[in-house]
């Protein structure tokens, strides 16, 4: 085996010109294969990360405008939903719905304290608004029962806002806010969302209903849900529940104009197929990259195959076999592909370091969108070892044509050519 080796390598080395350039190709097909996993996780991790604070059980309705004519009614009417619907979802669907809560909302307000403004939309809540919807309390609580049965003025802010509001850096937690006309009670923050200028405030359903005249209608439902684990499953659930409020406001079941749906079940599944499809491209990209470079080796290999021709004959004639000559040539194309091929890797580890170092966790910021994009564009070692078993067999195809091309090589013509 030592002396097969040392053959291989004294034959990489009379060649040398050629082998560097040979092997250039594989490395640079590495280098653009490790490059490009390296930016698809770039923007894989970038849409876990920003869909990784979503609860992905959770499921929003609001009224919308009919664009259907249904039983007399013309289309453009507008649906108002009710207390009535939450009630008609949590009780009807049981199967699939643990737990429902609404919401009224008031725009347009201004909170103010002392000399500090900033424009604001109030939402009533239920207590259990907060578990649903997956917010992450950071100071104090939120909305809770006796809030809501004694109508209090208390709100949640999120951190943006109480920074924007109370800057003097003290606790905001039992501190005052007008808001509008009315005098509120901050008794907790929240978590701002990293994506969104989240200038929404959090204040008792029973509350917000009252001071602001809603009456029983709400802007949306929100639902979590359970044992919808299939994009089928949801979309089942979907018209289950459209249907259901059809009934309700008149409207025609098919039109999903009427009511709208942001259903984080399916979303979640179009992530993931998304970041599969992703990262299934830039695989066959690099591999399409790297399939230039292994054309190349078998190329020059067919060459070397061919200029050693009387060398094989003389190896035939002294008792050599064919998988001899097989396995010599193949060695010799798995050991230049597998060098250069491990100089590609490299070189391409190391730029995605610095391409994480440069460019990546950038914060995207365009006034009321905030995204860190392109995060820990880097390869993991389970690409490592992919690529390095992508080498190895890389270099023995490029070298299987050319080896089996020597071994048909019959003695008696090698020695006379």
């Amino acid at each position: 085996m030592l002396d097969t080796l040392l053959e291989i390598w004294g034959a990489i080395r009379r060649n040398k010109m050629r082998t560097i350039a040979t092997g250039f190709a594989v490395a640079s097909g590495i280098f653009l294969m490790i490059i490009l996993q390296g930016a698809s996780n770039g923007i894989i991790h970038t849409l876990e990360k920003n869909s990784g604070g979503l609860a992905f059980d959770v499921i929003q309705v609001w009224g919308g405008y009919t664009s259907l004519p249904y039983a007399g009614w013309k289309e453009g009417r507008r649906i108002r939903l009710d207390e009535r619907d939450m009630i008609r979802a949590t009780e009807t669907m049981d199967d699939h719905v643990v737990g429902a809560t609404a919401d009224v909302s008031q725009g347009g307000l201004v909170a103010a304290v002392g000399g500090n403004y900033m424009s604001v939309s109030m939402q009533g809540v239920y207590p259990d608004y907060a578990e649903i919807e997956g917010m992450n309390i950071t100071q104090g609580r939120f909305v809770n029962k006796i809030d809501m049965d004694e109508k209090r003025k208390v709100v949640v802010m999120s951190e943006d806002n109480a920074k924007n509001l109370f800057k003097d850096r003290i606790s905001p937690i039992g501190r005052m806010v007008k808001i509008g006309n009315a005098q509120y009670k901050v008794v907790g923050l929240y978590e701002s969302n990293s994506m969104w200028t989240d200038n929404n405030m959090y204040a008792p359903y029973t509350t917000v209903q009252t001071i602001y005249h809603k009456g029983r209608t709400i802007n949306s439902i929100t639902m979590k849900t359970k044992e919808l684990e299939t994009m089928e499953e949801n979309e089942a659930f979907e018209l289950q529940l459209r249907q259901a409020m059809s009934h309700m406001h008149d409207f025609d079941p098919e039109d999903k104009r009427a009511v709208w749906m942001s259903n984080s079940g399916t979303q979640n599944e179009q992530i993931s197929m998304a970041s599969a499809m992703l990262s299934t491209s830039f695989w066959v990209l690099g591999l399409l990259t790297l399939i230039s470079g292994v054309v190349g080796v078998s190329n020059i290999m067919l060459i070397a195959v061919k200029e050693r021709t009387h060398e094989f004959g003389i190896r035939k004639a002294l008792g050599a076999k064919p998988r001899n000559i097989i396995g010599m040539v193949m060695m010799e194309s798995v050991m230049i592909t597998a060098l250069f091929g491990y100089i590609g890797m490299l070189a391409g580890i190391g730029f995605c370091e610095v391409m994480d170092a440069t460019v990546g966790n950038h914060m995207l910021d365009v006034g009321i969108l905030q995204q860190e994009i392109f995060i820990d564009p880097t390869v993991d070692i389970a690409t490592c070892v992919r690529a390095t078993c992508i080498i190895i067999v890389a270099g023995a195809l490029a070298g299987f044509f050319p080896a089996r091309k020597a071994a048909k090589v019959k003695p008696i013509e090698a020695l006379r050519g």
